[in-house]
């Protein structure tokens, strides 16, 4: 069996005629698998240029500076307004009071895989239908101690007991982001929340900085210790959750050439910090006026919560005796065997 190191030297030609036949022989394989490594090599490069070109993710923003001369300052000392509900004269049955306005219109039916749709098209689609969406601001260190700190959007809460945290990773060209790559070495991480005051200084750690540029430095946010992970805190934050992954869902079956595989990743909480003064006294509701959640929408735009409403939930038992509606729909259950 002839076993070859397909990154050894040539090796100097021998004497005799048996010899020579086998280094001739060596010298072949170890060309074709040079020249094999480097055509696949070149073909990936290839790939992640395409990939590149066609991403378009990244909203070119124009002169935004000029843009945004010409809004209203951001008012920080607005409170925020609670209001009634839309229609606080709703009554079971009515379905949404706009005398039939919104059963005026149809729908469109779209195959997110049909050959001709872009996937620039599902993004913008699904980031604008889908909002708001909170901002997953996360902290991680790889197995060598680089630090890294970047805000995603597909990011969410799932369960309180245990609590539960999501973070989907979407393809992109070439290399997997640090973040990802961090987080399957270590299987640590942190999760801050951001506020208004914050919103600058976090949307500059979305930058492309190369590799072995801290985000930390780039956004002059500070950190704070952890206890249980080693990634550091925001300490800005008004939330800080300590996590380790419980779990990697990698999507294989949909990567494409160039891009970087698409994965999602379950998180479990094992450490809160909360700020004093933020909070009430038994550590369980935090204040939305102290808070100042931001929310992601669609393609670099924001928002921030003006006001807010309040629906209780009801119980069954104590709403069908005061409704004759409900009453009518408990009667008929009654009768079904």
């Amino acid at each position: 069996m002839l076993r070859i190191n397909p990154f050894a030297r040539l090796l100097s030609q021998p004497s005799c005629n048996l010899c020579r036949s086998r280094y001739r022989l060596e010298n072949r394989v170890i060309q074709n698998i040079r020249t094999s490594s480097s055509a696949a090599a070149v073909a990936e490069n290839d790939d992640v240029v395409a990939a590149q070109n066609n991403y378009k993710i990244i909203q070119e923003a124009g002169n935004f500076e000029e843009t945004e001369a010409t809004r209203p300052d951001f008012d920080h000392s607005k409170p925020i307004e609670i209001t009634k509900s839309p229609f606080p004269q709703w009554n079971y049955g009515d379905g949404v009071p706009d005398n039939g306005k919104s059963l005026g219109q149809q729908h469109h039916e779209i195959d997110p895989y049909a050959p001709d749709r872009p996937m620039i098209s599902n993004y913008r689609l699904v980031v604008s239908g889908i909002a708001p969406r909170p901002i997953g601001f996360i902290s991680t260190v790889s197995s060598d101690g680089q630090k890294n700190l970047s805000p995603f959007s597909y990011f969410q809460v799932l369960d309180h007991d245990p609590p539960m945290f999501i973070v989907g990773f979407s393809s992109r060209p070439g290399r997997v982001k640090d973040t990802y790559r961090n987080i399957k070495e270590t299987g640590e991480c942190v999760i801050n929340t951001v506020s208004e005051n914050m919103i600058e200084a976090v949307n500059a750690t979305s930058i492309d900085a190369p590799y072995g540029v801290s985000e930390w430095d780039v956004s002059g946010l500070h950190e704070a210790p952890s206890t249980t992970v080693r990634p550091s805190r925001v300490a800005e934050s008004v939330l800080s959750i300590e996590g380790k992954v419980v779990d990697i869902k990698e999507f294989t079956d949909h990567q494409q050439p160039g891009m970087s595989i698409a994965a999602n990743v379950l998180i479990k909480a094992t450490r809160f910090w909360v700020k004093e003064g933020t909070v009430n006294a038994d550590y369980s509701h935090i204040d939305i006026e102290k808070l100042r959640p931001i929310g992601q929408l669609g393609g670099i735009s924001y928002g921030r919560i003006a006001s807010t409403f309040e629906r209780p939930r009801k119980k069954w038992d104590q709403e069908v005796p005061k409704s004759e509606f409900l009453a009518k729909l408990d009667a008929a259950k009654s009768n079904v065997k």
